[in-house]
């Protein structure tokens, strides 16, 4: 299936900056970029930063003091998902390969070592793998009020069990830190993705079992095979669409716009 994609990002930047964005399509297996725009005013030429392991792509821009005006637009082609294992037979931990261990750790937003509790209640009745996964994920489905404004850019996984309530990074973040908990890797991924009521960028995860990556949309706000790759890291930290770097007043993101559709 092939889709169109792509975002609208106007700035006002009170001194120079730099911007870091991760908003390009990812260059991976799951899915094939057949063409794509990247449109600046002013016109600045953009540098191509990209992660090996996982295909992200970031642009970096040097921004003089003034607007910005960023516009990328994407066809992507996103074959069939392969039927995803029902068991796993693994070691798990003991067989964990050394690609896959940084996602095993806490991190910033996902804060296993302090939900393992929970983790042990949700899952721990579960066979290892695939099981296990899809009964963290269920949980966080149906004990997470899905409400806009319930958090910010500050909330943890932690926060979010004890709020009950979040959007889908938050989702994400809490069903990452339960996977990770009881010894499976779990990463951060934001795309694009058909099908969202308000089109955004939108999050969910991965865990690794049975020697592979698979996604899982803990929000369950669309079908993980309509959601287009841009990013993936730890937690919602090394995914951010935007990063500004700057040494006084901050930039002021005045209008964001996002597209997915099938085409």
């Amino acid at each position: 299936m092939q889709f169109r994609l792509g975002c609208a990002l106007d700035y006002i930047v009170p001194e120079p900056s730099v911007f870091i964005f991760n908003l390009a399509v990812a260059r991976c297996p799951a899915q094939r970029l057949v063409h794509e725009q990247l449109r600046l005013a002013p016109n600045l030429t953009p540098e191509e930063l990209v992660i090996p392991t996982t295909g992200a792509r970031y642009t970096r821009l040097e921004v003089p003091a003034g607007h910005l005006s960023l516009r990328y637009e994407a066809q992507v082609e996103r074959p069939p998902q392969p039927p995803r294992p029902v068991f796993s037979t693994e070691g798990m931990v003991g067989q964990i390969p050394p690609e896959a261990l940084p996602y095993l750790f806490s991190s910033r937003y996902c804060q296993a070592d302090l939900l393992s509790d929970l983790a042990c209640e949700v899952a721990g009745e579960f066979p290892p793998g695939p099981p296990q996964v899809a009964a963290i994920c269920d949980w966080v489905y149906k004990n997470l009020h899905y409400r806009s404004g319930a958090s910010d850019a500050s909330t943890s996984a932690l926060d979010t069990e004890r709020d009950r309530a979040g959007v889908c990074r938050d989702f994400a973040h809490l069903a990452i830190a339960l996977c990770r908990a009881i010894g499976i890797p779990a990463r951060f991924v934001t795309g694009y993705a058909w099908g969202l009521v308000m089109p955004d960028f939108h999050a969910c995860m991965e865990a690794f079992f049975a020697g592979d990556w698979h996604l899982f949309d803990p929000s369950r706000k669309v079908g993980t095979e309509w959601m287009i790759r841009i990013g993936t890291g730890r937690d919602a930290a090394d995914a951010s669409f935007a990063t500004i770097f700057g040494d006084g007043q901050p930039s002021e993101l005045t209008e964001m716009a996002v597209f997915a559709e099938p085409g």
